[in-house]
C-alpha cells in the first residue's frame, strides 16, 4: 500500500504533510503536490495533515486514477522536503469540486 495525492491538494497545496513525511517522498506541481509510490513507507502521518483531505491509500476506490498521476509526476517534479507558503487563495478552492479538469498544471512547482 501507498498513498496517494488527489485533486483536493489543487489549487490549495497547503504542504502541512511536507512537515511531517520522514521520508520525503513529496514532489511538487505548479498548483498541487504528489507522492512517489516506490518511496512512500505506507506510515500514513499524512493523511491526517492535509487540511482539504487530499491524500488517500491507493486501496480506496477513488485512489486508481490518482496512483497513475503520482507515479508520473512524481517522476517529473522536484522533490520538496520542507513546508512551502500555500497559495494566497488557497481557502477559496479548499472545497470545490472538479478541480482536476478547471486547473491542473503539469508544469513542475519551485522545489521549495
Amino acid at each position: 500500500m501507498t498513498y496517494v495525492v488527489t485533486e483536493n491538494c489543487i489549487k490549495c497545496k497547503y504542504m502541512d504533510c511536507v512537515e511531517v513525511c520522514p521520508v520525503d517522498c513529496f514532489y511538487e506541481g505548479e498548483n498541487m503536490l504528489v507522492i512517489h509510490p516506490d518511496e512512500c513507507i505506507d506510515c500514513g502521518v499524512c493523511e491526517p495533515e492535509c487540511p482539504p483531505g487530499a491524500i488517500i491509500p491507493d486501496s480506496d476506490a477513488k485512489a486508481e486514477r490518482w496512483l497513475s498521476l503520482n507515479t508520473e509526476y512524481s517522476g517529473k517534479w522536484p522533490n520538496i522536503t520542507r513546508k512551502g507558503t500555500p497559495p494566497d487563495d488557497a481557502d477559496a478552492f479548499k472545497d470545490e469540486g472538479g478541480k482536476f479538469d478547471k486547473y491542473f498544471s503539469p508544469n513542475p512547482g519551485g522545489g521549495s
